[in-house]
């Protein structure tokens, strides 16, 4: 079973996504990239990106991480704040900590990209 089925399909991938960008948000080490970002279609991306990456139908369409990321300047502490927020709206949502772990070595996974390092 993927972790997408795991931890409940599109209404949980739905539900994280609003929390973790509520997270985000508020966080003032990134808010500020998010400041001219249409986020209903932010929020849309990301939950295709997330269904897809967590083994659910792969419906992405959007860049990958290093063209969507190159001009940013992201840092070590810019991708922590993001891995924080995530792992703190998994927390919230009572994934149990064997998909957090899962999740989180995914996200792992992209970081040279999202560096662009």
């Amino acid at each position: 079973m993927s972790v997408y089925e795991s931890i409940g399909g599109a209404a949980a991938v739905d539900a994280a996504v609003d929390i973790f960008y509520r997270k985000v948000l508020s966080d003032d080490r990134i808010s500020h990239f998010f400041d001219d970002v249409d986020m209903d279609g932010m929020r849309a991306k990301q939950k295709s990106f997330l269904t897809m990456a967590f083994g659910g139908p792969n419906e992405y369409t959007g860049k990958d991480m290093r063209e969507a990321h190159k001009h940013m300047n992201l840092t070590e502490e810019h991708f922590t704040a993001v891995a924080e927020a995530l792992v703190g709206t998994l927390n919230e949502l009572e994934v149990p900590q064997e998909h957090i772990d899962e999740i989180v070595n995914i996200a792992v996974s992209v970081k040279d990209d999202v560096l662009n390092v």
